[in-house]
C-alpha cells in the first residue's frame, strides 16, 4: 500500500469552500502550506488509537489544522480522574463513551471534518478492517501489546505509524516507517517483562506532558501530509520535564528485525496479549473469578471473625499517602518477585492494589512462587472504599 504523500498525488484534491479559506488562512499563508498543502491535509486520513492523555491534544489539533477523516478507537468511558491531562473531555462528559466525547469536541471546534468512531479494544482481529481507510496511524495507547499491534500493522499495511509515550514526568516520540527506516521491533525487539514497566494508571503522569508529546505527534502528523521539513522518521525524541531536556537518539534498521527485514518471519498479526504477557486494555475485571478473586464483603468477614490472612499491598510507596488497609505489608509489584522471602507461604495471602489489576499480576508470581492460598482482592481499595469503609478515599 503506498503512503500518503504517493496516494494523494495520484487523486484530484478536493476543494476548499469560502469558511474554510477564512478558517486556515493563517496556515495558508505558510509558503510551505499555501492553498495546495491545505487541500493536502482536507484529502488525509488518520487514525488515532486512544483519545486519552496522547489522544486528547492530537486529535485537538488534527481537527484544527483541518486533516479530513480522523478515526478514533477507544474503548473507555470519561472519568473524573482523565481530566487532569485529557483535556478533549470535560466535567459533563463524565461517564459518555470517551469516542463520542471527543468526537462533539472535534465537531465543535471544526465542523468541516469527518470523525469516524470505533468504541472497542483494537486487537489483531479488527485492526485491518478498522485501519484500511487511513493513511497514517498515530499512538495514543498506553500499553506494549497495542504499541507492538500498531507497528506491526503499519509495516505490514505499508503505512506509517507515528509514535508517542509518556510516564511520569518522561516521554517519548517518533516514526516509524519500515518502507524507508527503522520500526519499532528494530528499536525495541522484544517487550519488556511483564509488570516490570508500570502504565500511566498505575505509575502515574504529569498532566502536562502528554500535551507536550501529543503535540509533537500532531506536527510529525501534518509534516508527513504535506510532504515538508525532516520528520523523526529514525530518530527517537526524548523529552524530560522536570530537566526541560529534549534529546534525540539516531535509530537504524535491525538486519534481523522479524518483521520489517529480509530475514522477517512475523507475516501477519500475532497474538499480542500473550507476546507482551499483558492485556490490550487497562480495564479491571467486571466479575470476580472465585478461583482468584476475594470480594471485599468476604475479606471484611473474615478479617473481623480474627482470621489469619496476611494483606499485601502492590501498590507503589507514594500511594500508600493517600490510602492504607491496615496491617498490609507494602510490597510493590516491581519489587515483589525480589522480596518474597519477606512473606509467609504458608499464610493464607490477600493481595490488592487501586483496582485489581496489579495485584492479578502479583497473584500469578505469587501462584508461580509456590504460594497456594493466595487470592486477589477484586476491585482493590477503591472497592473496599466504597463497599466498606466509606471513609477512605478513592482515586
Amino acid at each position: 500500500m503506498n503512503n500518503s504523500r504517493e496516494s494523494k498525488s495520484s487523486i484530484t484534491l478536493p476543494e476548499l469552500s469560502q469558511e474554510e479559506v477564512l478558517r486556515y488562512s493563517r496556515h495558508m499563508m505558510i509558503p510551505e502550506v499555501g492553498l495546495e498543502g491545505q487541500r493536502k491535509l482536507k484529502a488525509a486520513s488518520v487514525l488515532v488509537v486512544g483519545s486519552g492523555g496522547l489522544g486528547s491534544p492530537v486529535a485537538l489539533y488534527l481537527a484544527a489544522a483541518g486533516v479530513g477523516r480522523i478515526g478514533l478507537v477507544d474503548y473507555d468511558r470519561v472519568d473524573s480522574s482523565n481530566l487532569q491531562r485529557q483535556v478533549i473531555h470535560g466535567t459533563d462528559r463524565i461517564g459518555m463513551l470517551k469516542v463520542e466525547s471527543a468526537r462533539i469536541r472535534m465537531l465543535d471546534l471544526n465542523p468541516f471534518i469527518q470523525v469516524d468512531i470505533y468504541n472497542k479494544v483494537l486487537s489483531s482481529e479488527n485492526a485491518l478492517d478498522i485501519s484500511e481507510d487511513y493513511d497514517i496511524l498515530i499512538d495514543g495507547s498506553d500499553n506494549f501489546p497495542t504499541r507492538y499491534l500498531l507497528n506491526d500493522l503499519a509495516v505490514l499495511s505499508g503505512k506509517t505509524y507515528v509514535y508517542g509515550s509518556v510516564f511520569r514526568f518522561e516521554g517519548q516520540a517518533s516514526v516509524f516507517d519500515a518502507r524507508v527506516g527503522a520500526c519499532y521491533r528494530c528499536l525495541f525487539p522484544e517487550p519488556p517483562p511483564p509488570g516490570s514497566v508500570p502504565t500511566c494508571a498505575e505509575g502515574g503522569v504529569f498532566g502536562i506532558l502528554p500535551g507536550t508529546i501529543g503535540t509533537i505527534q500532531a506536527t510529525e502528523t501534518i509534516k508527513i501530509i504535506l510532504g515538508v521539513g525532516a520528520t523523526l522518521s529514525g530518530r527517537l525524541l526524548l523529552y524530560d520535564a522536570l530537566e526541560m531536556s529534549f534529546h534525540l537518539v539516531h535509530l537504524r534498521k535491525n538486519q534481523h528485525c522479524r518483521i520489517c527485514s529480509l530475514e522477517a518471519t512475523i507475516t501477519d498479526l500475532i497474538d499480542y496479549e500473550a507476546f507482551c504477557g499483558a492485556p490490550l486494555h487497562d480495564l479491571a475485571p467486571e466479575t470476580a473469578d472465585a478461583a482468584l478473586d476475594i470480594m471485599p464483603i468476604d475479606l471484611a468477614r473474615r478479617m473481623r471473625q480474627g482470621d489469619a490472612i496476611q494483606l499485601v499491598d502492590v501498590r507503589e510507596a507514594v500511594e500508600l499517602q493517600i490510602v492504607q488497609l491496615p496491617g498490609a505489608i507494602p510490597l510493590p509489584l516491581g519489587q515483589l518477585a525480589g522480596r518474597l522471602d519477606e512473606l509467609d507461604a504458608g499464610c493464607e495471602t490477600v493481595v490488592f492494589c487501586r483496582t485489581g489489576t496489579r495485584s492479578r499480576r502479583a497473584l500469578e508470581i505469587l501462584q508461580n512462587a509456590g504460594f497456594k492460598k493466595v487470592w486477589n482482592l477484586w476491585g482493590g481499595t477503591n472497592a473496599w472504599a466504597r463497599q466498606i469503609d466509606p471513609s477512605l478515599m478513592q482515586y
